[in-house]
């Protein structure tokens, strides 16, 4: 526990999560601090192209068992149905505009990169085995929840349904994401190496500026008297991640998984998207609120899962495991 905890506080402490709370505060300061709006989109492609070239490049260099091949085919099922379950859910208990809660429902179909590598740390602190092509599920769920994501955008939207298909699957942001998953798949390690320094290397520090634009936007809305906060959905939030985890739970168990591949499959199903769709949604649709999906996704469900959810999700590990 001790452990758990200690890795939960070096998340939660992390530059990138600091760095989104320092522009949120900044912007409740009523600082002016800003960023150029041509600037704060080029952040956003180049995670869309990073984020999709290293997924793709993943799954051709671990390739796929069987098993990993079904678990990836649920993962995708899962990325692409769950935001439908979360639209409804928040149609019915809040007063989200359509357009905001298809952003939201967006987060909690795909998938979290360090809530995912939270629990591989957890799994090699207990010294539990997983597979490496695991990572390859990752790199499959980010993009079918954005695809569902603008499909109900789209639908609610003025525009009605004519043209739908072309908006959502023309849309720049998902091109760009699946068009470099393709391409890193194409090239794999010799792509990797290629260009490397500038898809791993500063990363890192174009998602901290990133999530420092994002908690500006954030910050501005709120500070604006955009839509507040309400206890349903803090509860949504924290409801999400469990409904993801019996999901996740449900196939890990029928699929056979051992318990370090079945933890990690209910780590990425409970938890909610932070980088790849607050980005594509920053693209996709600006009129959707940031303040309550980023909100939702990286101030509760996020921490919820470093917390409390990883320890949870390790029992569930096991029980879908029978312990092997």
């Amino acid at each position: 526990m001790a452990d758990t905890l200690a890795l939960a506080q070096a998340n939660l402490l992390s530059p990138v999560v600091l760095f989104f709370a320092l522009g949120l505060l900044a912007a409740l300061a009523r600082s002016d601090l800003s960023m150029p709006e041509a600037f704060a989109k080029g952040l956003s492609l180049f995670l869309m192209l990073a984020i999709g070239f290293k997924g793709g490049a993943a799954v051709a260099t671990h390739g796929l068992s069987w098993q990993i091949g079904l678990t990836a085919a649920a993962g995708v099922a899962f990325s692409f149905l769950m935001p439908f379950l979360a639209y409804g859910l928040l149609r019915l208990t809040s007063r989200l505009d359509g357009v905001t809660a298809a952003a939201v429902a967006a987060h909690y179909g795909s998938v979290s990169l360090v809530t995912f590598v939270a629990a591989g740390a957890m799994l090699e602190t207990a010294g539990i085995a997983s597979d490496g092509a695991m990572v390859a599920v990752l790199a499959v769920m980010e993009t079918p929840a954005i695809l569902a994501g603008l499909w109900l955008a789209r639908r609610h939207g003025a525009r009605g349904k004519a043209g739908w298909a072309h908006e959502v699957f023309l849309n720049g942001a998902v091109v760009l994401l699946m068009g470099a998953f393709v391409i890193g798949l194409v090239t794999g390690e010799r792509g990797m190496s290629a260009i490397a320094p500038f898809v791993v290397a500063p990363f890192q520090g174009v998602l901290c500026l990133f999530m420092l634009e994002m908690g500006l936007v954030a910050g501005r809305r709120l500070a604006a008297g955009g839509t507040a906060m309400t206890g349903g959905l803090a509860a949504f939030a924290i409801a999400m991640p469990l409904i993801g985890a019996a999901c996740g739970w449900g196939a890990a168990a029928l699929i056979g998984l051992g318990t370090g591949d079945a933890l990690l499959f209910i780590a990425l199903t409970a938890s909610a998207s932070y980088i790849a769709v607050p980005a594509a949604m920053r693209m996709a649709l600006p009129q959707a609120d940031p303040a309550v999906y980023l909100t939702l996704s990286l101030a509760i469900t996020f921490p919820f899962n470093l917390t409390l959810g990883l320890p949870l999700y390790l029992v569930l590990a096991g029980l879908a495991s029978g312990g092997a």
